[in-house]
């Protein structure tokens, strides 16, 4: 079996998600290169809801605060050109994922080239697109409810006969989640510190169960942002350039910080996104 909390127990290969996650998106500058040239000057040309858009994104981006909701833009009726503008102009961030939501609605969550920024489809299981956003958040609101609407109490059965430490474990994720308000620190558990046998990773991945969210960042190197079950446990995961575990978490506590866009991330992508405004649009 191989390392991690979200590795499926008895060997199997496949880890409990909701769809793969392990794509890897276009660079940053080939989609900003895409506005320098001649067939993208004559698309912003006929493209005018994309020109309007670009300035009340930056305005809101202004006045964001981390702590609040996001500013929604609604892009479902734009024309096919426009959204593809779009697409070009804000590219694709570092951070990407996948929600489920309750109705059975799926969100496919891509952060733009300026933190902050996000593009929000959500689809209908076989891929049919039900709607198109842009929002300006910290997180897209999609995350956070689809986790608020988890239980935050599980229970505990019979550990299996190859346990060692996943009891103490499950007692201090209780503690720590029943403790939990808005606002407060995240808590972590590193398994990489802890002596869990193959029985006890199978147990606690059992017991909590998997989640509705999943979210990569590919920051720096990969990292693998899972919600487990029950609220505000989640597990993060950080891959080397071979996808090999080196550090397995779980955090008990809001979505993990290594997804959340910072309140200075806000300025420095109103700044970025006006002065493309100004380049190509103007």
């Amino acid at each position: 079996m191989k390392a991690g909390f979200w590795v499926a127990p008895e060997g199997e290969d496949a880890a409990m998600t909701v769809m793969p996650i392990d794509a890897e998106p276009p660079t940053a500058t080939r989609r900003l290169n895409y506005l320098a040239t001649a067939s993208a000057e004559e698309m912003i040309r006929r493209c005018r809801r994309t020109a309007e858009l670009l300035p009340k994104i930056a305005d809101a981006l202004a006045v964001k605060k981390a702590d609040e909701p996001g500013t929604l833009f609604d892009i479902t009726d734009f024309p096919e050109d426009d959204r593809e503008l779009v697409s070009q102009t804000l590219g694709e961030g570092e951070v990407a994922g996948v929600v489920a939501l309750q109705n059975g609605v799926l969100a496919q969550i891509q952060e733009a080239v300026m933190a902050g920024v996000w593009r929000i489809r959500f689809t209908s299981t076989d891929g049919v697109l039900l709607a198109d956003y842009i929002e300006v958040a910290a997180i897209p609101a999609a995350v956070r409810e689809a986790t608020s609407a988890l239980p935050a109490a599980f229970a505990v059965g019979e550990p299996p006969a190859g346990a060692m430490n996943v009891m103490p474990v499950l007692h201090e994720i209780g503690e720590r989640v029943a403790g939990y308000s808005d606002g407060d620190a995240a808590h972590t558990i590193t398994f990489s510190l802890l002596p869990m046998s193959p029985d006890d990773m199978g147990f606690l991945q059992a017991t909590l169960g998997p989640g509705p969210v999943q979210l990569t960042s590919r920051g720096y190197g990969t990292c693998r942002i899972l919600a487990t079950g029950v609220r505000h446990v989640w597990s993060v995961q950080f891959y080397n350039a071979m996808d090999t575990i080196i550090l397995d978490t779980l955090e008990i506590g809001g979505t993990p910080s290594v997804a959340i866009a910072a309140e200075e991330d806000f300025r420095d992508s109103e700044t970025r996104l006006r002065e493309i405004e100004e380049a190509y649009f103007r």
